[in-house]
């Protein structure tokens, strides 16, 4: 959870496209921080699709969480972002960008944070380049929940987010302990390819 620092101001409509943004992203962000529980499951289970990509993905998620259970996610789960087996990944900004933890990528996103005015809440124990933590803070910008200046959406976007998260979905698509999570980074990757495409055309 973020715990917004400062109140800074800004006037924007959410529409209805913008809304269902944000809920991939906290869905994402959930997945991404912990195991999804019975009823998440169920919930996923019951998704529907179309022939779009976006479409697909949202129909082999529903496929992966009818094959699975809370008990079978939470191990994989672990065995993805908590152990040190093969399979296991790195969901971090400062890995990808620079082959590090805690490394200057991070540094820069605490920097913007702090223009923001968000700061980590103090129960969280993962830094906060955390693929799970930025698709939070995400999910809070195309929602309106975090409120900021005009443009700060597409900036934290471009710095944050579309230079390495795609490949972190990818990696996640294809890790040899996922299964259910298999489908999240399908959906992961699928998802940020449209932002990026989105955030790329003028205006």
């Amino acid at each position: 959870m973020m715990n917004p620092a400062s109140g800074i101001a800004s006037v924007r409509i959410v529409d209805e496209f913008d809304l269902a943004r944000a809920q991939e992203y906290a869905l994402l962000a959930t997945l991404l921080t912990r195991g999804p529980d019975t009823q998440l499951l169920r919930r996923l289970s019951a998704l529907h699709g179309d022939a779009s990509p976006m479409g697909v993905a949202h129909m082999a998620l529903a496929d992966a969480a009818r094959r699975t259970n809370e008990q079978a996610a939470s191990r994989e789960f672990f065995a993805l972002f908590a152990g040190l087996g093969k399979g296991s990944l790195l969901p971090y900004a400062s890995h990808y960008l620079s082959d590090t933890l805690y490394g200057r990528p991070l540094a820069r996103l605490r920097e913007t944070l702090e223009g923001l005015g968000l700061e980590k809440a103090p129960e969280r124990t993962e830094p906060e380049d955390h693929a799970g933590f930025l698709c939070e803070v995400m999910a809070g910008l195309a929602g309106g929940s975090i409120l900021a200046p005009a443009g700060a959406e597409r900036l934290f976007f471009d710095q944050h987010v579309s230079r390495w998260m795609r490949r972190f979905f990818s990696d996640l698509e294809r890790a040899s302990s996922a299964d259910f999570y298999a489908a999240v980074g399908a959906l992961g990757r699928t998802f940020i390819e449209i932002e990026a495409k989105a955030f790329a055309l003028p205006g």
